[in-house]
Parts: structure tokens; sequence; C-alpha cells
């Protein structure tokens, strides 16, 4: 399964970063592949491209804050779309995959 992930936290920094790696392990241990893109204090990092949008089966939402140009994702099946807080995430990534 190839598995697209966003994260962004109300700082930007900390929570983003967690969540993406906490997202990167889960993915590798269970034998999926993803592409995290996160949105913090320095702006996009890892955009997704259309590519990967396209390519998905899974949809990782990791945010407690708006996502920058979410309009991207207007054609993603809505039963292949997960949403949690960065919190969540870190604390149990295996959620994702529910």
């Amino acid at each position: 399964m190839f598995i697209i992930a966003i994260t962004s936290c109300a700082t930007g920094i900390a929570h983003s970063y967690m969540s993406a790696e906490a997202i990167k392990k889960v993915c590798k241990k269970n034998g999926h592949s993803c592409k995290v893109e996160i949105q913090g204090a320095l702006g996009i990092e890892n955009m997704l491209s259309a590519k990967d949008i396209a390519g998905a089966d899974l949809l990782v939402f990791a945010n407690d804050v708006g996502i920058t140009k979410v309009e991207r994702f207007k054609d993603f099946p809505k039963d292949k779309i997960r949403q949690f807080s960065p919190h969540e995430v870190i604390k149990k990534p295996e959620i994702i995959l529910q």
C-alpha cells in the first residue's frame, strides 16, 4: 500500500516532524511505502505531487491547524482519508492503519 500524509501542528515545529517520523516508521514496520508532506514553520516541505496523490491508497491528515493547498485532495476518495491530531499519531501511530 502507498500511503501519503500531511502533518501540521500549531507551532509548526516539533509535533509536525515527530508525527511525520511516526508515520514513516509505522509504514516501514508494516511493509507499506509512504511519502509525508510537512507543513511547518519552514513552509511546505516534501510537497506531495499530483502523481503521489493519484497513486495513493490512503491519505492521512495529522494536523491541528488548517492545511495549505488542501484543494489538491478534493477528488481523493473520502473513504480513504484518515484524520488525526499530530499528538494522536505520535502517541499511537498504528491508528493510521486501522
